[in-house]
């Protein structure tokens, strides 16, 4: 699929990016490059190659999951603007 300068100026509308007459032409072609090179990565061989998390075979360490920090909900629950049933009532963010 080759990008055209018609292209460009199509998706830099969609964006909503500002881009000169003149920069399409440079776009499209570095575009088209990149594209070519995406191209040239599709033929590589890759039969009995696993897929792979991570390039080094390395594990997470993990931690015991322990509580480090006190209960402090009795002394801050009474200066809460807005509780309900010993939760914090916030005002609604998405609708």
């Amino acid at each position: 699929m080759a990008i055209d300068s018609k292209v460009v100026a199509q998706v830099a509308h969609l964006a909503c990016l500002q881009v000169d007459d003149n920069e399409t032409a440079a776009l499209s072609e570095r575009l088209n490059d990149i594209l070519a090179m995406v191209d040239q990565l599709q033929q590589a061989n890759v039969d009995g190659v696993a897929p792979l998390a991570h390039p080094l075979d390395v594990s997470q360490p993990l931690r015991d999951d322990q509580v480090t920090e006190p209960d402090v909900r009795e002394r801050v629950m009474p200066i809460a603007p807005v509780t309900e049933e010993g939760c914090f009532l916030v005002p609604r963010v998405i609708e």
